[in-house]
């Protein structure tokens, strides 16, 4: 970017982020810190909590400041300050969690290899670099890991040390082979080392103590902390839980009176949607057709600014397929606002003719119609959150809007960058819903994922306040979304983990549809979505609530 000049607070804040979260600089696409993982020790983590409250302290002068970015930067700056502070504080994430610590060593290395912002000869260092980083990364884990570990919690780090062993043998040579390279002599040492120490990783998480299901919840303190520094939210917990609440029965009713006119049950409706899926030939064919269909449909109605900024549907690589559905691999990955762009590539699932005929009906069964238009179209890939990134890295003048929902190892890099882009994703389902795009089928779907939105949103509040227990967050999955027992704990458990992140889906979404009738209100006549829509997503990736306050006029 480096069209707005920073004062020395603001430079060293965003220096300081780089530095101590070297991989969310790559996937930022800040390369200065390529060959090194975090220092996550309890000695390093002191230390970097008191620079934060020495930055804090400078940002402060800036509050005043004429240039209203430089305000508002350094506002979200504080706030992200505050958010780091408390996550450590808090015992919740690096003392407690291991899946945190294998996804950070995993993705250090997968940083370097799934994106070409530099020719593949150049990364090599730093793949080498990192991966020979990881045996000292997990012995730190298991020196800050003291205490028992949530049994669902142990599960998916070993899982994932499983899938960091197969991936980092037989996984990078078939990289090397797409590359069309020879193994690198330093990289294959690293490599080896890795493995072995996941395997020690998984060894121990084997034997640690599991924890009682309380040690899952956050506590209510952490909870109002990221309520109001990441969302910047007025409401207490226990007012947005009320809400959620009060605003579900109407949710289930209206999902059931869409449902009557086409199925008779929920199960009948959902094989419905499974049996509405295109062929193998036409399966890649079908991302792209509706990508193009979304694009004019939202060009006709005017509803935003939609710059050609390509996008590619690909098969997922040879070389990731075994260890992704192990891992946080996502399908579409935000592209990194500091890299060059050319187009971007969306990898889905391959569906071909190297797959037995019953595998390849069971994932266009998986990959139907509804989740291709729905949820790798109109959320991700499209007028969700590739135009909400492209809005981000271009139009924003905030330079932590700019950075602030770049995905990294675990989440997003900055916490309060969530309900911007996951409420904007959602809102643009719900909004091509309204234009009139999608079918009576996906509309019945996109009303189910109301449901589940709101049904994520009580989980977050209950598990994370006290308010319920990990096997009570299943059964309501169970009961209210109609999840089996296994996705409603897979579900329970990633709730868990990341307190106040579930919610921001929902909680961003009301706030855009609320922001906009207040401006509708505000403007009259002269109210247009297109208008609405560019000012909102020019304000990058900031908390809504904060948004709405600078456009209604509350805040200059």
């Amino acid at each position: 970017r480096g069209t707005v000049p920073l004062s020395d607070a603001l430079e060293r804040f965003f220096a300081h982020y780089y530095l101590r979260n070297p991989v969310n600089a790559t996937f930022t696409g800040f390369h200065e810190h390529d060959s090194v993982l975090p220092d996550w020790s309890r000695a390093a983590r002191a230390t970097e909590a008191d620079e934060l409250r020495s930055l804090r302290e400078a940002l402060e002068a800036l509050t005043t400041s004429d240039d209203a970015t430089v305000r508002l930067d350094a506002s979200l700056a504080s706030a992200n300050i505050d958010v780091r502070i408390a996550e450590f504080e808090s015992g919740h994430f690096h003392d407690r969690n291991p899946a945190l610590w294998t996804g950070e060593a995993i993705f250090g290395a997968v940083s370097l290899m799934i994106r070409p912002f530099a020719p593949v000869a150049e990364r090599l260092p730093a793949l080498a670099s990192r991966l020979d980083a990881v045996p000292g990364f997990l012995a730190a884990m298991r020196d800050v890991i003291r205490g028992p570990v949530p049994t669902a919690w142990t599960e998916r780090a070993r899982k994932e040390c499983h899938a960091a062993i197969q991936l980092f043998e037989s996984g990078l040579e078939l990289w090397y082979a797409e590359q069309k390279l020879a193994p690198d002599p330093r990289v294959v040492t690293a490599a080896a080392a890795a493995r072995r120490a996941f395997a020690e990783c998984d060894s121990w998480l084997a034997a640690i103590e599991p924890a009682p299901e309380a040690v899952m919840s956050a506590g209510p303190a952490l909870m109002e902390t990221l309520l109001a520094r990441g969302h910047f939210a007025r409401e207490s917990a226990s007012d947005l839980l009320a809400q959620a609440l009060a605003e579900l029965p109407e949710q289930q009713r209206r999902l059931h009176e869409m449902v009557a006119p086409l199925a008779s049950s929920w199960t009948e409706l959902v094989a419905m949607l499974a049996a509405d899926h295109t062929t193998t030939d036409g399966y890649l064919g079908q991302f792209e057709s509706q990508w193009q269909a979304c694009r004019a449909h939202a060009a006709r109605h005017d509803a935003v600014a939609w710059h050609d900024w390509p996008i590619r549907y690909a098969p997922m690589p040879m070389w990731a397929r075994e260890a992704a559905p192990q891992l946080y691999w996502l399908f579409y990955r935000s592209p990194a606002p500091l890299d060059p762009y050319s187009v971007y590539e969306y990898v889905v699932m391959p569906i071909d003719d190297t797959l037995r005929e019953t595998e390849q009906e069971r994932r266009l069964r998986a990959w139907n119609n509804s989740t291709i238009t729905l949820n790798h179209v109109v959320h991700h890939g499209a007028i969700g959150h590739h135009v909400q990134n492209w809005h981000a890295r271009f139009r924003s003048p905030s330079r932590v809007g700019a950075i602030a929902a770049a995905d990294c190892a675990s989440r997003i890099g900055m916490f309060l960058g969530g309900s911007m882009a996951e409420g904007w994703a959602c809102y643009a389902t719900d909004l091509m819903d309204e234009l009139g795009f999608l079918t009576p089928l996906e509309r019945v779907s996109e009303q189910h994922t109301r449901v589940r939105m709101l049904a994520r949103a009580i989980v977050d509040l209950r598990l994370h306040t006290g308010a319920c227990t990990f096997g009570e967050a299943v059964a309501f999955y169970e009961r209210v979304v109609g999840m089996s027992p296994e996705v409603a704990a897979a579900e329970t458990a990633k709730n868990s983990m990341f307190p106040c992140t579930a919610l921001m889906y929902w909680l961003g979404t009301r706030t855009i549809f609320s922001l906009r009738a207040e401006m509708k209100r505000q403007r009259g006549a002269a109210f247009t979505l297109r208008a609405f829509h560019d000012e909102l997503l020019s304000r990058g990736a900031i908390p809504v609530a904060l948004a709405a306050r600078l456009m209604t006029g509350e805040l200059e």
